[in-house]
């Protein structure tokens, strides 16, 4: 049997197959350096860099450039994670890349359903959304939901905002940020703790089913191991998102929950906090309608829930008297001490937020401490703006809470 063997240069690569040669090109690359005049030490992603071209899983530009901002291929990056994770590879007379997608393919980290097995396919810019997804797969992650890779990514520190709360789903991969995120594949394997873009998270959250509560608000939704066993999910995957529509019982009314939105107000970079403001008119209301000075900017030490939404359709005004926005209700968040709410404007529940009128802010408020919860589970309801008969309610979170343990 005649020998086969492989001489790579850079991203060149040319194969000779007994006599025969066969010559496959990528971009045209130096040897391996850590010095490129397009990255500086202060750039964002230096440190990867050089360490991604340490490890000689990437290079330079023969003209001592390392173009951190070019967009990658979905073969390029596919190859780089390959051999960064040093996945064995098989030689094949195929397309260049074709050792590395069938790596990639074996060690699961890319299959048929993600997009075709084809040149046009593999040529084309990979996004971030599709960073995101083989990038949770290098450290183990498994999910049969095509939205929640980006969560799953930035959850684990893989993957950090373009901007605050800003994750560019679609947005085209570039080198550099291929680099940064491979090395921190590399890191997460070997059991280091990365730093998570919590603002980043909380986006990719919503995105995935429709909340951040779980990102911004992770303290105040628990539940008792027993409910969590039970219904075999994480306290993430409580939440229902096709209850996040209602449809009244006749058919003549609609809502939907677009998202359910959590807000630190004792966070001054939160990047929801535009949704409510001016913070500086915003009123809680304690049952008591002859107050009305209850300023929310007195109550940093809160949570505000805000619900992004409305009516779908409404066939029957009359009987449905929709409001600017979707009705709801938040449960399980009870004070220990009613007249101190009432009559001492102490906030220790969850109350209505509002600004010149009730009901004119789609939001509620929960302090962070001094609540209870007594019989009611922690839930999050919408409702059918109409009473009597005609009444209903969608519920796309309930837990038992601890207390019912």
């Amino acid at each position: 049997m005649k020998k086969q063997f492989i001489k790579i240069v850079g991203f060149a690569l040319v194969a000779v197959l007994g006599l025969g040669t066969m010559s496959i090109t990528v971009p045209n690359v130096q040897a391996a350096t850590t010095q490129f005049s397009d990255v500086k030490s202060n750039h964002w992603g230096a440190s990867a860099i050089t360490n991604g071209v340490s490890k000689g899983y990437v290079d330079g530009y023969t003209n001592g450039t390392f173009k951190p901002d070019a967009s990658v291929t979905r073969a390029e990056f596919v190859k780089m994670v390959v051999s960064a994770m040093e996945l064995e590879t098989t030689l094949s007379s195929g397309k260049w890349y074709t050792e590395y997608v069938d790596a990639a393919s074996r060690a699961g980290l890319y299959t048929s359903a993600d997009f075709n097995n084809s040149e046009a396919a593999w040529t084309k810019v990979m996004t971030r959304d599709e960073m995101a997804r083989v990038a949770a797969r290098a450290i183990g992650e498994t999910s049969k939901e095509e939205d929640k890779w980006m969560y799953l990514a930035t959850k684990a520190g893989l993957i950090k905002g373009v901007g605050i709360g800003q994750v560019a789903p679609k947005g085209l991969t570039t080198r550099a940020q291929a680099i940064v995120v491979i090395e921190r594949i590399l890191s997460k394997n070997t059991g280091s703790s990365l730093d998570v873009d919590k603002y980043a998270m909380g986006s990719a959250e919503i995105a995935w089913h429709g909340t951040n509560i779980f990102t911004v608000m992770p303290e105040m939704w628990v539940t008792t191991e027993r409910q969590l066993q039970q219904a075999r999910k994480s306290v993430e995957e409580m939440w229902n998102e096709e209850s996040m529509t209602i449809t009244s019982k006749d058919g003549l009314y609609q809502g939907k929950l677009d998202a359910l939105i959590a807000i630190d107000l004792n966070d001054p970079n939160d990047p929801n906090l535009g949704l409510i403001k001016p913070i500086n008119t915003l009123k809680w209301f304690n049952l008591r309608p002859d107050i009305k000075d209850l300023m929310v900017k007195d109550q940093k030490n809160s949570y505000v829930l805000y619900f992004k939404g409305g009516t779908v359709f409404n066939k029957d005004p009359k009987r449905y008297n929709t409001y600017d926005h979707l009705k709801f209700r938040v449960d399980g968040f009870d004070s220990p001490d009613f007249e101190a709410f009432a009559d001492k404007g102490v906030l220790n529940m969850a109350a209505s937020l509002y600004r010149d009128r009730l009901n004119d802010i789609p939001a509620v408020i929960i302090p962070k401490t001094g609540t209870v919860q007594n019989t009611w589970d922690l839930a999050i309801t919408i409702q059918t703006p109409a009473g009597g008969w005609w009444f209903s309610e969608s519920t796309p979170l309930r837990l038992q809470g601890l207390n019912k343990e």
